[in-house]
């Protein structure tokens, strides 16, 4: 996929590139004509004007130049009796013979059309009405086909040129951009695969609990009830796992908007440890806490509940026995800080990089062994930045694990 996606950008690209290429060539090209094809006429104007005996513009080189330049085009003109036969020919810069000057004119006067092109000889032409007669000047195109045919190639030669460019570049674009269209999409299918995987186990465990109530059937509940209530564990693991999943979900799909609720944050997070001293006391882990009072956040008490229980059960879990946890809320300036510390033992540098990914374990056999799936980290992060806020660790042997927390007040 990812490789017709960049197949599809780069055609896109070059695309749209030959398009912009190809209008402004296209502009160049008919101003170009239009400018020679003005100069043309305003030549063979000024030279049906000029008077018999006047001799044609000369440029000098060096001396003061006119503000407008004279184009050095070839040019001749006849002067037509009363009866339309040639009276006079007039040349500037250009030999032609007699029997050339008469076919451009008979051929002129049969156009009916004061201006034209006579395409076969190659000359422009302007019939003009004066004082003295009909006038007809003949401009030579060679110079106008000549500068057109060159401004083609020229302009041919830098269109390839550029299109070749561009299609390197967008080459190299194009990996660059989708780079992380690639990560995500390799997160997606590891994170599909991942959630598989752990869907799959408690299914299986329950497909074998029914089995074995399937062949007992004569068995009262009772006496099966260890598999009843085996089933019903594993249920409720899938059901904690396909919510998790859910929230997840919809974050990314930014289904889950934040409710605006003023809440006492400090109070909340009180509320969250008081339940985990038992657990505290059972593992021997010592549970301190440093909570400045009244606190307050804008958001949804549920989701930051959450977010403190994510971090204390995973305080606790590896916090190692005799360890202890301490939990700490404080607000500096226009943030509020939330540090969760356990002492166990640190987490390898390689691994923090990797600690909010989704279904990531540190230690696969200890996070399993306590039932974890690797997501409460990852919805940890979540919760953090649906706040707008930042979520970061830190471990090592002198000061544990830390978790650190901040959210902007406002």
């Amino acid at each position: 996929m990812i490789h017709k996606l960049r197949r599809k950008f780069i055609l896109i690209n070059m695309t749209l590139v030959s398009l912009v290429l190809l209008i402004v060539f296209a502009a160049i090209c008919f101003f170009s004509y239009q400018r020679m094809q003005m100069e043309s006429y305003d030549a063979m104007r000024r030279a049906i004007a000029r008077e018999p005996n006047m001799a044609p513009p000369i440029m000098e080189i060096g001396g003061k130049r006119p503000q407008k330049p004279v184009p050095m085009i070839p040019i001749f003109s006849v002067a037509l009796d009363e009866n339309k036969r040639i009276h006079s020919i007039r040349r500037e810069n250009v030999a032609v013979s007699d029997e050339v000057a008469a076919e451009a004119t008979e051929r002129a006067l049969a156009s009916d059309s004061m201006s034209g092109v006579l395409f076969d000889l190659k000359l422009r032409y302007l019939v003009a009405q004066t004082p003295d007669g009909v006038k007809i000047a003949f401009a030579d195109m060679e110079r106008e086909l000549g500068s057109m045919t060159s401004l083609l190639i020229t302009l041919l030669m830098v269109g390839l040129g550029g299109l070749a460019a561009f299609f390197f570049i967008s080459l190299f674009l194009s990996g660059w951009a989708l780079r992380p269209v690639e990560k995500a999409w390799e997160q997606q299918r590891q994170f599909v695969a991942d959630a598989s995987h752990e869907l799959k186990t408690p299914l299986t465990v329950i497909l074998a609990n029914i089995g074995i109530l399937l062949s007992n059937r004569q068995d009262t509940i009772e006496r099966q009830i260890k598999w009843v209530e085996y089933t019903q564990a594993e249920a409720n693991r899938m059901k904690k796992l396909t919510d998790d999943l859910l929230f997840l979900a919809k974050s990314d799909t930014m289904q889950m908007p934040v409710p605006q609720t003023k809440l006492n944050f400090s109070d909340a997070v009180w509320s969250c440890l008081l339940p985990f001293e038992s657990v505290a006391f059972e593992q021997g882990i010592a549970l301190n806490s440093e909570i400045a009072p009244d606190i307050t956040l804008l958001g949804d008490e549920s989701q930051l509940k959450q977010l403190v229980v994510i971090l204390l059960d995973n305080a606790c879990k590896y916090a190692g026995r005799n360890g202890a946890v301490t939990i700490t809320l404080k607000r500096i300036q226009e943030k509020v800080q939330l540090f969760v510390n356990n002492t166990g033992p640190p987490i390898p540098a390689d691994q923090l990089l990797h600690i909010f990914e989704r279904f990531y374990r540190v230690d696969g056999s200890r996070a399993r062994e306590h039932g974890g799936y690797g997501l409460g980290l990852a919805i940890a992060k979540t919760i953090v930045e649906n706040y707008h806020g930042k979520i970061s660790v830190a471990s090592n042997e002198q000061g544990g694990t830390t978790f650190i927390c901040t959210f902007p007040i406002k």
